[in-house]
């Protein structure tokens, strides 16, 4: 039978699509924010401010460790059947990018890389894919500003100072890091010939210390060692094979990045040879990241395609404040 297309009826109709539509737009907003070593201090902090992104916005955080890129794509997977709108992601091979945009799109996800830009097709970043990261580069001349700052004031000379350069090339930030660390050195006048590269197998403190335990034996006879690396483990792990070495802690000096993974070393009594480390941002990665996709999300405002954070030096003088003030302690 006909249903007369009375007044009635289809004012009926209409609002039953209005209430549907107003039903869509305030389904609640659910968010992924994924990171490639969830054990590590940085990416607790991450989460950390993401969660008061979430509390303060009024959303749904879900935090997922994603070690490898099969984790990866299954826990894009079951975002998208739990009702996810987006995620944030730290990737844990930046190469993995075009695979992570092509499963985000084909389950309508929107994405933000964090920390670490995604590479597409011969290793050049995906520049279309919104990212928020460091300033890699110009942190890396900070530290070895650093450095040739600390090796004047104690009045050491190149003929006895050499650099360690703790390097893990395959991630392209950290290599942008001790670049720009290598740079600020040459710049400053240290021999090019004085500075060794020390490649580690693997980016933590073990892969650290076996790699700088074989540069020394190679490169013996050296008083002083100035020492940078891509983020704070390598450094530490570089301070421990000096130390294993019978370098006195005041012989050396070795300067970190990240700032959240030696704050137990700065925390110690006992003097090292850890002098300091770049903080980075951790709070601007985990809750900007989560803020600008939540207005994606709810509003259509598009974040910035690319976005930078710069650092700020912590040592054992001035890091409780410092943390204090960055919301971290």
């Amino acid at each position: 039978m006909k249903i007369p297309s009375t007044p009635p009826v289809r004012l009926f109709i209409v609002l039953a699509l209005v209430l549907s539509a107003l039903g869509a737009l305030g389904a609640p907003i659910k968010i992924g924010f994924l990171v490639k070593q969830p054990e590590e201090p940085w990416f607790q902090l991450e989460w950390k401010f993401a969660d008061k992104a979430a509390k303060d916005l009024g959303f749904t955080l879900v935090k997922i460790g994603a070690t490898d890129g099969e984790k990866v794509l299954s826990a894009i997977d079951n975002l998208a059947a739990g009702g996810a709108q987006g995620f944030v992601i730290c990737t844990p091979d930046t190469r993995l990018g075009p695979g992570i945009v092509a499963k985000a799109n084909g389950a309508n996800l929107k994405v933000i890389a964090v920390d670490d830009q995604f590479l597409g097709a011969g290793g050049k970043p995906m520049a279309k894919v919104h990212y928020l990261g460091i300033s890699a580069g110009k942190i890396g001349e900070e530290v070895g500003k650093t450095l040739a700052a600390e090796m004047k004031k104690r009045g050491w000379t190149a003929a006895d100072t050499a650099v360690c350069a703790v390097t893990f090339e395959e991630v392209a930030t950290i290599k942008e890091r001790t670049d720009g660390a290598i740079a600020a050195l040459t710049a400053a006048g240290f021999p090019k010939e004085k500075i060794f590269k020390a490649a580690e197998r693997t980016n933590d403190i073990p892969g650290a210390f076996d790699a700088v335990n074989v540069l020394l034996t190679q490169k013996s006879g050296m008083k002083h060692w100035l020492v940078c690396g891509g983020n704070d483990s390598a450094v530490l792990g570089a301070v421990r094979a000096l130390e294993g070495s019978g370098f006195a802690a005041d012989s050396c000096v070795g300067v970190g990045i990240n700032g959240t993974d030696c704050i137990t070393e700065l925390e110690k009594a006992k003097l090292t040879s850890f002098y300091g480390s770049m903080l980075l941002s951790a709070k601007a990665h985990g809750y900007q990241t989560a803020e600008m996709m939540f207005h994606w999300i709810k509003d259509g405002k598009e974040p910035p395609l690319d976005s930078r954070t710069v650092g700020v030096l912590i040592t054992r003088e001035n890091f409780q404040q410092v943390l204090k003030d960055q919301g971290i302690r």
